[in-house]
C-alpha cells in the first residue's frame, strides 16, 4: 500500500512552524559558518538559530565558544553585527556589562553594590559548538550526541577530499515552507520534468536518494560535466553539492511558515576556470527548482489537494522526512 504524504497543515499552519523552532531546529546540529571567518581569538559569528540569537567566538586559547548573543543583564545584545571583532571581551551593547569570551562575567559595569549579587551566577547562556572540515555548527540542545555521529556517512563519502579555501556567497528568497523545498532536495523524480539541463548531465533512470542515518545520499552516475556524482543532505536543513570541482553548502533557512530564504556558500580553488561553469548550473537549478517549489506552496494553500501518495521506489527519503517530522512534531 502506497505511502500517504504529510497532512496539507505540515506546510501551512503557523502553529506547526512555531512547534518545528522548538522541536526540530532546537534540537539538531545546524550550520552557522566556517572557521576560517573566526581566525583570531576575538572575531566572532553572529546569527539566528531557530529564532535564537547565537554568537560563535574565537578564544584566547583558540578553541571555539558559542553562547545566545543576549546579555544576563536585560536582555541586551553583546554583538549587533553579523561578523566582527570583539578583542578580548564582549561588551553588551545596551549596559556595557562585560564577558570574557569563556562566558564568564567580568564586569557589571557601573552596576553598584548590591545584596547577594554573585557575578559567577551570570555568565553567558551557552551553545554547543563543532567543527567538521573547517565547517562550524552550533546545536542549542546540551544533550545531544557529537556532531559525527549525525556527519559520519558524509565524512565516508567525502574520504581524502578537501574542502577548497576560497569562498562566494550567494542568497535566494523563496514563497514556500522550508519543507516543500527539502523535499524536492530528496527526490531525483523531477529532474525530466524539471531540469533539462541537469537531465543531459546524469542518468535519471538510475538516479537513487538512500538515507545513511539522518543524512541523504544522491546516487548519481553523472553522463556529462555538471553533476560530480556527490550530493548529500544532512537533517534538518543542509545539503552538500559538487559541480564540477565546485562544493557547495546550501543552507535551507525556514524564515516564515510560507517562506524560505537559501543561503548558499560557494568553496572553490581560487582561479579555478570552472568555477563560473558551476556557478552559472547552479543558478539554472535554483531558478528551476524556485518555480516549482514555489507552484507547488500555491496549489497547497488553494485547499483543493488534501493528501497525496509516495513512490516507495522514488521518493522513499521524503517519506523519511516526512515521518522524522511528524516524530519531531509528536515528541
Amino acid at each position: 500500500m502506497p505511502v500517504a504524504t504529510a497532512p496539507v497543515a505540515f506546510y501551512r499552519d503557523p502553529d506547526i512552524f512555531a512547534r518545528e523552532r522548538r522541536t526540530v531546529f532546537a534540537r539538531s546540529w545546524l550550520f552557522f559558518g566556517l572557521e576560517a571567518d573566526l581566525a583570531r581569538p576575538g572575531d566572532y559569528l553572529a546569527d539566528e538559530v531557530a529564532g535564537y540569537p547565537v554568537v560563535v567566538v574565537r578564544t584566547e586559547g583558540g578553541e571555539l565558544k558559542a553562547f545566545h548573543n543576549v546579555c544576563r543583564h536585560r536582555a541586551g545584545p553583546l554583538v549587533g553585527d553579523a561578523q566582527g571583532h570583539c578583542g578580548r571581551e564582549f561588551v553588551c551593547r545596551y549596559h556595557g556589562w562585560r564577558y570574557a569570551l569563556d562566558g564568564r562575567l567580568r564586569s557589571a559595569t557601573g552596576f553598584g553594590p548590591a545584596d547577594a549579587f554573585d557575578p559567577r551566577e551570570f555568565s553567558l547562556f551557552p551553545v554547543r559548538v563543532e567543527t567538521w572540515r573547517g565547517v562550524a555548527f552550533v546545536n542549542l540542545d546540551p544533550e545531544a550526541a557529537p556532531l559525527i555521529e549525525t556527519l559520519r556517512p558524509l565524512d565516508v563519502l567525502f574520504g581524502n577530499r578537501t574542502v577548497p579555501g576560497a569562498v562566494e556567497r550567494r542568497s535566494h528568497a523563496l514563497a514556500c515552507n522550508w519543507k516543500v523545498y527539502v523535499e524536492n532536495y530528496l527526490e531525483g523524480y523531477h529532474i525530466d520534468q524539471v531540469h533539462p539541463g541537469l537531465a543531459a548531465d546524469v542518468d535519471t533512470a538510475a538516479y537513487a536518494v538512500r538515507m545513511e542515518g539522518e543524512v541523504a545520499v544522491h546516487e548519481v552516475l553523472a553522463t556529462g560535466g555538471a553533476a560530480e556524482g556527490l550530493w548529500a543532505w544532512v537533517w534538518p536543513n543542509l545539503a552538500f553539492n559538487l559541480y564540477r570541482g565546485v562544493l557547495l553548502l546550501e543552507h535551507i533557512r525556514p524564515v516564515g511558515h510560507g517562506q524560505t530564504r537559501l543561503d548558499y556558500v560557494y568553496l572553490h580553488e581560487a582561479g579555478d576556470p570552472a568555477f563560473a561553469a558551476a556557478l552559472k548550473t547552479s543558478g539554472e537549478l535554483t531558478h528551476e527548482d524556485a518555480w516549482i517549489c514555489e507552484r507547488v506552496q500555491q496549489n497547497l494553500d488553494a485547499g483543493v489537494y488534501q493528501a497525496g501518495v509516495l513512490s516507495p521506489q522514488r521518493e522513499n527519503a521524503v517519506a523519511w522526512f516526512q515521518a522524522r517530522i511528524a516524530d519531531a512534531l509528536a515528541a
